[in-house]
């Protein structure tokens, strides 16, 4: 897109940028008003992960008032999320224009970002955000709200103590912290763990990796390399060998045709944003299901950097059934019968949603209530993976599965890819990030009003602050038409 005149902000620097969002946040009275009662020694909200979700979520929650937050984050400052460590794509999958965390605030957005410093004709011959470059806006976006992320502090262990949660830390000052409220920004990951395929067990470690290990690349250099899988964390492993000079790189795709369509991406609109979570649930599953077992494809530009180099290869309708170590490599087998020896072989098979392996919830995670507990769906429209998802109540907190027994998770927020199957795409990816972070926070600040409920009747009682003094009016008589007559 060109733009016709240049907007009075771009090429002036950051700094202007700056000076123009603060006016702004001015002028709309942010942040909001202190209106939550005090609790010592207790926060009102702890935000798990200080990446682009939980600070989204801050800026939510800050707008709304809510001051008494802390947002905690396991990695070293300037490394939260994936930007930086597993995620290896050159460019963000996302169009450029959409504004992502900005929360309705074009100063905050990434084009505003960009063209302050490099002006409409850089912003023009802009195709994609390069990986690197995102992570250097999220840095800033912190910055410029000042945003007070606790870094390379992990939650443990969250328990319930009366009506509060205690969580147990590594890296802070104290062992542990209460709170009132609980949101688990935590990514891609954040209500499961990466998946690992039963084929690689008992395979020495030395042998393979999953695409969200840290991965020494150098490594492979000369090396025969298998990836299992073709979406896009796996092609973006794939490059990533291939510029380290691997001998070959070799897609092992169970499919038997490459995914094409996004089908998500088609049917992106405000409606589906809002309107999902108010489905039944035959809807939401179908919606889902649907998007699983057609999967997304691999980025465009993705695909082609891995397709430039002649000795990478894609080779389709090869499920893999074993991996065996055999003379110095891996001998992988499929489920055709044929076999292929490779020297290491990195998993691009994705996430797994499943809150029994978060160590976070400990024995309660079983309490925590799925959606194969309470939906069973149509023999034609099956998925495991999906049934794993939890099944949250519409404010994104999860929900226990025998009632009484864990009733403390309504104070937990999942606010991160696990929430995908139960309210749609708004907790995890670019495009939705800020309509779920300000649907939480009014969630949120409901819930902490009705539980304060006495404490602001009793504010309203005690307030005592006159609008007039007195001099504002003169109270009179009235006299009535029959008054009038008897004086007559």
């Amino acid at each position: 897109m060109t733009h016709d005149t240049d907007s009075p902000i771009d090429g002036q620097g950051l700094p202007a940028l700056e000076a123009r969002l603060r006016e702004d946040l001015k002028f709309l009275c942010w942040p909001g008003k202190d209106w939550v009662p005090t609790r010592d020694g207790v926060s009102d909200v702890v935000i798990i992960g200080g990446g682009m979700c939980g600070m989204v979520a801050w800026l939510a929650l800050k707008t709304g008032g809510i001051h008494n937050m802390r947002v905690l984050d396991r990695s070293p400052e300037g490394l939260e999320g994936p930007w930086l460590t597993y995620a290896r794509m050159e460019t963000l999958r996302s169009p450029k224009e959409l504004t992502g965390p900005a929360f309705g605030h074009g100063a905050l957005s990434f084009q505003a970002w960009y063209r302050a410093q490099f002006g409409t004709k850089e912003w023009d011959a802009l195709d994609k955000i390069p990986r690197p470059m995102w992570m250097e806006y999220l840095q800033w976006y912190r910055q410029v709200l000042d945003i007070p992320t606790e870094n390379n502090v992990a939650v443990d262990l969250v328990e319930p103590e009366g009506d509060l949660l205690r969580l147990h830390l590594s890296g802070a000052k104290e062992k542990s912290i209460l709170c009132r409220k609980l949101v688990f920004a935590t990514g891609r990951d954040g209500t499961g763990q990466p998946n690992i395929p039963g084929f690689v067990q008992g395979l020495d470690r030395k042998f393979w990796a999953h695409s969200a290990d840290e991965i020494d690349f150098a490594n492979l250099k000369g090396k025969r390399v298998a990836v299992v899988g073709v979406g896009a964390s796996a092609v973006d492993n794939a490059a990533e060998a291939l510029e380290h000079g691997a001998t070959e790189v070799r897609h092992l795709i169970r499919r038997k045709e490459m995914p094409t369509i996004n089908k998500m991406m088609g049917i992106g609109s405000f409606g589906f944003t809002v309107g999902y979570a108010s489905l039944p649930d035959e809807w939401r599953w179908r919606f889902m299901q649907y998007s699983f077992s057609t999967q997304t494809p691999p980025p465009h530009g993705s695909t082609n950097r891995v397709s430039r180099h002649p000795n990478a290869y894609f080779h389709f309708g090869k499920a893999v059934q074993t991996t065996v170590e055999k003379n110095g490599a891996v001998e992988v087998g499929f489920a055709d019968g044929a076999a292929y020896e490779a020297d290491f072989v990195i998993l691009g098979t994705g996430f797994t949603i499943d809150p029994l392996s978060r160590t976070e919830f400990g024995k309660a995670a079983t309490n925590i209530l799925l959606w194969q507990d309470v939906y069973t769906p149509p023999a034609d429209e099956p998925s495991r993976d999906l049934g794993r998802f939890p099944y949250l109540n519409d404010d994104f907190t999860f929900r226990e599965k025998v009632p009484g027994t864990a009733a403390w998770l309504s104070n937990v927020y999942c606010f991160n890819y696990g929430a995908s199957a139960s309210l749609g795409k708004v907790s995890g990816d670019i495009p939705g990030i800020s309509e779920g972070a300000n649907w939480m926070a009014r969630e949120i600040a409901a819930k902490l009003y009705v539980e304060d409920v006495s404490e602001h009747w009793q504010a309203m009682l005690d307030y005592d602050k006159p609008e007039l003094d007195g001099s504002e009016w003169e109270p009179a008589d009235l006299i009535t038409e029959s008054e009038k007559g008897e004086v007559a």
